[in-house]
């Protein structure tokens, strides 16, 4: 996880950033004395020209046509009260500016790009030569609770990018549809620094579809969850350099089937924390998503899921292969009780097969459980079936 300060302007971007893998600085915003101001600025060019390049904050509606050729230029903003439609079988294109290109949905706006196996929308980089990181992601800002405000709250917190505002106290917020959905070549960094998601979800609620999404050769985490409560399932993370799936500031949505392929550079498949330690668990909870069904598959030996900072979470149905830990689990006895949560059953592992791993359980959390405490059914996990809900428009799965 990563910080990022942008502000936006016609003309310039300016950026702020500290050393990757460090959970952001957070800003808290009282919404009685927010003062939002809106630039308009879409980008040029119009359906049925050969290309149509997208930039700037969009006041109105934006609905591609299937038979226009669309090009991010920079940052894309959908305001409160916008939807963004991309229809099935469209394929985005972005200049390769790093994180100076990307598209925000925020607070009240909503996405729908609803592909099919047979045609998912794509979001890839335009270079002759493309690689991770040649643009930003996307972002969706909900007013789902976050445990970096107090419960019932209506303060938000500031997203890494551009300054967006998340959070509240709305469970069902609805921010689109997500279905059939490629990112490819995602995480742009600042001077190797702070970088980008695939896919990141600040505080969306579950009101929210997202199903069928894979992430594909980003330089930074694949999807990552900053509170929020959606629920998200038929994912694939093929080759993300850093982690695959992270979470914190309260996650407490439900995972289902989900795939993670390391390639040459990774950090871990799972990376989950209960809370944002750099600021402070106001709400008083701790991240607990449910994640079941889930395949992990490393090329090279390392860890392959980090429990953290108090997190809980019951994971079901799981297949390692290929590690030299499976299951790292942090914490102390003060503010990040992660062990505390094995005892109280918050946080286990359920039906879990492990292939080629060294180490199946590392405790490191001042608490005193062992193995039979964490795991139960060992050998009985068979993980996500990826050739059957991939099949047709995932790419790179071995």
């Amino acid at each position: 996880m990563k910080k990022t300060f942008l502000t936006l302007g016609i003309a310039a971007a300016l950026f702020t950033s500290c050393e990757s893998d460090d959970t952001p600085d957070i800003v808290i915003n009282d919404n009685s004395t927010v003062n939002n101001t809106t630039i308009n600025g879409p980008g040029t060019g119009t359906p049925g020209e050969d290309v149509v390049n997208l930039s700037g904050v969009y006041t109105e509606d934006l609905t591609l046509e299937a038979d226009t050729e669309y090009l991010i230029t920079g940052p894309v903003l959908m305001a409160n009260g916008t939807t963004l439609t991309i229809p099935a079988g469209q394929t985005i294109q972005v200049q390769p500016v790093g994180v100076n290109a990307y598209i925000a949905i925020q607070q009240g706006a909503r996405i729908n790009a609803v592909g099919s196996a047979n045609a998912p929308v794509v979001f890839t980089s335009n270079a002759s030569n493309p690689g991770a990181g040649d643009w930003g992601g996307l972002v969706i800002c909900g007013r789902a609770p976050i445990n970096s405000t107090a419960v019932g709250s209506e303060d938000t917190a500031t997203s890494e990018v551009g300054g967006l505002s998340y959070g509240g106290n709305v469970d069902a917020d609805n921010s689109g549809i997500l279905q059939y959905v490629r990112i490819e070549y995602a995480g742009g960094a600042i001077d190797g620094n702070a970088e980008l998601n695939g896919l990141s979800l600040y505080a969306v609620g579950n009101g929210t579809t997202i199903d069928h999404i894979q992430i594909f050769e980003g330089s930074d985490d694949g999807i990552e969850f900053f509170g929020g409560n959606v629920n998200v399932s038929q994912v694939a993370v093929v080759n993300s350099e850093d982690d695959s799936i992270d979470w914190t500031e309260g996650y407490t949505g439900t995972l289902t089937d989900v795939y993670v392929q390391h390639g040459t550079n990774h950090d871990k498949a799972f990376e989950c924390d209960g809370y944002n330690v750099d600021f402070s668990n106001e709400g008083g909870y701790f991240s607990a998503p449910n994640v079941n069904n889930v395949t992990v598959v490393a090329n090279d030996p390392s860890e392959a899921i980090r429990l953290r900072a108090g997190t809980q979470g019951l994971f079901t149905n799981v297949v390692v292969i290929g590690f030299d830990e499976a299951f790292d689990l942090d914490g102390d006895t003060g503010d990040n009780p992660t062990g505390q949560g094995v005892l109280d059953g918050l946080l286990r592992v359920t039906d879990v097969t492990f292939t080629n791993v060294t180490t199946k359980l590392k405790n490191d959390t001042g608490f005193t459980f062992d193995e039979a405490d964490f795991i139960f059914g060992d050998g009985n996990g068979t993980g996500t079936d990826v050739s059957a809900w991939g099949a047709g428009w995932t790419v790179g799965i071995n």
